[in-house]
């Protein structure tokens, strides 16, 4: 009896861990970010992870992955201004780097509480309207550097530290920073921030590896079920394209929902 019962929580293991990879590669098919945000709290408190730090390297080697095939879908939908990607993500992967070190050496149980909290300041970020009028045919040039780069270069540093920091790929604050640097419609900052995403990702996990915090089976079921999830959201993306605002409240509202419950929960022990 001992021996089934093993097999069945075995089995309910790998099930929500496919299950979480295909959400995460929903959301980060959808709106590009986000998928990492709920990576963490679903290997810990669904899949059943116990080390935050575990959890954290995990969710970064799924991610990359999965945003990696995100983003394979929206650069066959020109959905990517690579420059300004290129910019941000080398910047990123400077900070991702320095708050990867960081981040290992926190506290777990203060970590969860601390990006719970963030979670809820980042959604709350969100619903506030933008004043700047959009501008579809932004480029990064020689022209438009001396304007551009003060405004991507700050923004990618910042977010990498916070994405090496908690162990994400970071789509949720890329997102945002990216339309706030550029101006960008945010269907175009949604394809470009995989890049950013991907990259940060790449850099952290590779950092939690080395320390031998990846679970690498989780990790695949991860990667299966967002590559499901993630042409599910490409799909879904492209039919609400006209609801902009809508999928920005919505994403919003899981955000401040999310991080409500990992930051009540850890903060209450």
């Amino acid at each position: 009896m001992e021996p089934r019962t093993g097999l069945i929580l075995v089995g309910l293991g790998d099930l929500a861990a496919l299950g979480s990879g295909v959400l995460i590669g929903l959301v980060l098919g959808l709106v590009g970010g986000g998928g990492s945000i709920l990576a963490l709290p679903l290997l810990v408190y669904a899949v059943g992870l116990r080390s935050p730090h575990m959890a954290i390297g995990t969710a970064a080697v799924g991610v990359t992955a999965n945003a990696l095939a995100s983003l394979a879908g929206h650069a066959w939908a020109r959905n990517v201004k690579w420059r300004c990607a290129g910019v941000f993500a080398a910047a990123g992967v400077v900070g991702a780097a320095i708050g990867a070190e960081a981040g290992k050496a926190f506290d777990g149980g203060r970590l969860l509480t601390l990006f719970g909290l963030v979670m809820i300041g980042v959604g709350l970020s969100m619903l506030r309207r933008r004043r700047r009028p959009e501008f579809p045919g932004v480029r990064l040039t020689r022209a438009s550097a001396r304007e551009l780069l003060p405004r991507l270069v700050p923004a990618g540093l910042g977010v990498g530290l916070a994405a090496g920091f908690f162990g994400i790929g970071g789509g949720f604050l890329i997102v945002p920073a990216l339309i706030a640097a550029t101006a960008m419609p945010v269907e175009i900052a949604v394809g470009t921030s995989l890049v950013v995403v991907s990259a940060l990702g790449l850099t952290t996990a590779a950092s939690y590896a080395l320390s031998g915090l990846v679970d690498w089976r989780i990790a695949a079921l991860l990667v299966v079920g967002g590559m499901a999830g993630s042409a599910v959201g490409i799909a879904a993306g492209r039919g609400l394209s006209a609801h902009k605002g809508l999928l920005e409240k919505v994403f919003a509202a899981v955000v401040i929902v999310v991080g409500s419950y990992v930051a009540a929960k850890n903060a209450w022990g």
